[in-house]
C-alpha cells in the first residue's frame, strides 16, 4: 500500500533493515541500521519482526504526509517529532490517519532515529536484504536516500494492534556527548608501539565532520606505529579501528569497505558499534580495552537482552 509521500527528505533518510550478510567476500558491505538496538525496538513496538525494513533518519528528519492510516513507532535519536505540529511521543506505538503530517524539529540527543510502520516498509530484497547501500546504488528505495516527491510503500498488515506498546523508561538509551567504547586488541596491534597503544586507550578522540555510514574519522593524539608498514590489504569487519599513516584512527561502520591496507589496532565490540551509530560529529569517544573472552560474554548478554525486549514492553493507549 502507499504509506506516505515525502514532502521534505531530511538530511539523509534511507530504508534499512539489519543488514546484508554473506557477501563481504565479493566486496559488498553489510549496510543495515547503524543502531541495531533502536531499530529492533522500533519494529517490536509495532508488532513487526525484528528485521522488517524501517526508515533511518540522520540528524535532520523528513517531513512525511500519510496516504493511509498506519501504526508507527519512532526510536533512537531525539529529533522532536510532531504529528500535525503536535508533539509525538517516542519509544511507543502511535496511530496516524490519512492526511496526517509527520515532521521532525531540532535534534536534542543522538544522531539517528528509526521510524517503523506496522507491516514493514516495502522494498525489493537485494542479496538477502532491503537495506540501502547508497554508494553502490542498490537496496532500499531505488538505491538512494529519499527525495521530495517519493511515495513510500509499506506492506499492509492483516490487522492493527488493538492497544499500543511502550518501552520502559529505564531501558531507553541516553545519548551523551561523551562515550566509552570497548575494543578488543588486534588483528595488527603488534604493529603499534607500547606508547602508541597507551595513547590510544588513554586519549579522548573527537568524531570529525568527515564521518558517515562508511566510517568515523577521529581527531586526537596520534597512535604511534613501530615503523612504516607496507601491508597487504586484508578483511575489514564492521567495527575495525584502522590507523592510517597520520596516526588518526578511523572506525569502520555499516557501509564500510570490506578490505583495506591500514593496520587495525582493534575491533569495537558488537554492542558498542550500535552506540557509535548515535555519536554526532564533535562529540567525544574514549576507547577501553577488553579481552576476547569478556567481549563474548558481553555479546551473549547483549543478544539475550534484545531477545527479552518483547516481553518487557508495556501496554499503552493508542
Amino acid at each position: 500500500m502507499n504509506l506516505c509521500e515525502v514532502i521534505k527528505p531530511g538530511l539523509f533518510t534511507t530504508v534499512q533493515d539489519l543488514g546484508r550478510y554473506g557477501y563481504q567476500s565479493y566486496g559488498v558491505p553489510v549496510s543495515g541500521a547503524m543502531d541495531n538496538y533502536a531499530f529492533i525496538v522500533a519494529n517490536l513496538l509495532v508488532g513487526n519482526k525484528p528485521n522488517d525494513a524501517c526508515l533511518e533518519a540522520t540528524l535532520l528528519g523528513p517531513e512525511l504526509e500519510f496516504l493511509n492510516e498506519a501504526q508507527l513507532a519512532i526510536t533512537g535519536a531525539v529529533l522532536t517529532p510532531t504529528i500535525n505540529k503536535i508533539k509525538a511521543k517516542c519509544w511507543m506505538t502511535f496511530q496516524v490517519r490519512k492526511g496526517d503530517v509527520l515532521s521532525f524539529g531540532n535534534f536534542k540527543s543522538g544522531l539517528r532515529a528509526y521510524l517503523a510502520v506496522r507491516g514493514g516498509i516495502e522494498a525489493p530484497v537485494v542479496l538477502g536484504s532491503r537495506s540501502t547501500y547508497a554508494r553502490g546504488g542498490f537496496g532500499g528505495f531505488q538505491g538512494r536516500p529519499l527525495r521530495a516527491g517519493d511515495v513510500i510503500k509499506a506492506y499492509k498488515p492483516e490487522t492493527f494492534l488493538r492497544s499500543g506498546l511502550s518501552m520502559p523508561h529505564h531501558l531507553i538509551p541516553i545519548y551523551g556527548i561523551k562515550s566509552t567504547i570497548e575494543v578488543v586488541l588486534g588483528p595488527q596491534s603488534d604493529y603499534f608501539t607500547e606508547t602508541g597503544l597507551g595513547t590510544f586507550f588513554s586519549s579522548m578522540y573527537s568524531v570529525t565532520s568527515e564521518s558517515d555510514r562508511m566510517g568515523y574519522r577521529l581527531d586526537g593524539p596520534m597512535v604511534e606505529q613501530k615503523r612504516s608498514f607496507d601491508m597487504v590489504s586484508d578483511a575489514v569487519p564492521v567495527g575495525a579501528v584502522q590507523v592510517p599513516a597520520n596516526g588518526k584512527p578511523i572506525v569502520v561502520m555499516q557501509d564500510g569497505q570490506t578490505t583495506g591496507g591500514y593496520p587495525k589496532v582493534g575491533i569495537v565490540i558488537t554492542p558498542d558499534v550500535s552506540r557509535l551509530g548515535q555519536v554526532r560529529p564533535n562529540h567525544k569517544i574514549k576507547f577501553s580495552e577488553i579481552s576476547a573472552s569478556e567481549a563474548r560474554v558481553k555479546l551473549l548478554k547483549h543478544i539475550q537482552g534484545i531477545s527479552q525486549i518483547k516481553d518487557k514492553l508495556e501496554e499503552s493507549k493508542l
